[in-house]
């Protein structure tokens, strides 16, 4: 059974079999950015550290970012993605981006896991008073379209963004 857990060192040889099956240094929802160097154990363990600090509103964080929570998807020991929710919005989220992001390692699509996972975070920004959020996605991605849609997103637009093409999804807590 599939559980939302703190990013942690201990499944750091999960989430680098994960990373293989993206291609690349991109996981959506996983917090990682380009500048990160994960070979090491130590510099895996600094990037989880820094991931669980984002999540405390009072420790400020880097102009472009915003206080956010990350939480890894795991079924028996095994890293199958990961979801942030970001606790505001600044200019650039509120175009594409959203407050939730999120990923499932191709090997583990298409089993409901980021239904799920949407699901269970939505319950997590209402008990932190967050009344509606914004959820974006490719306009392609008609799998991640539905996922929002099935947990009550309502279109509002799709546009031209950083991100490239994004429908913009509110869903109302």
């Amino acid at each position: 059974m599939p559980e939302l857990i703190e990013p942690t060192v201990e499944l750091r040889d999960s989430w680098m079999e994960s990373a293989s099956e993206w291609g690349d240094t991109h996981q959506d929802g996983a917090g990682l950015w380009e500048a990160d160097e994960l070979s090491t154990v130590e510099a895996f363990a600094e990037w989880t550290q820094r991931l669980r600090a984002q999540s405390d509103d009072s420790i400020p964080v880097t102009p472009e970012r915003v206080p956010a929570t990350y939480w890894w998807i795991v079924d028996g020991g095994t890293y199958l993605g990961a979801i942030t929710l970001r606790h505001a919005l600044n200019e650039k989220l509120l175009e594409a981006g959203g407050h939730i992001g999120y990923g499932v390692r191709p090997s583990a699509r298409g089993r409901g896991l980021a239904t799920w996972a949407l699901g269970a975070v939505l319950d997590r920004a209402r008990k932190r008073g967050m009344d509606r959020v914004l959820v974006t996605c490719d306009d392609a991605n008609v799998a991640s379209a539905r996922t929002i849609e099935r947990n009550g997103g309502v279109l509002e637009d799709i546009r031209d963004t950083w991100l490239g093409r994004a429908r913009r999804y509110w869903i109302t807590l």
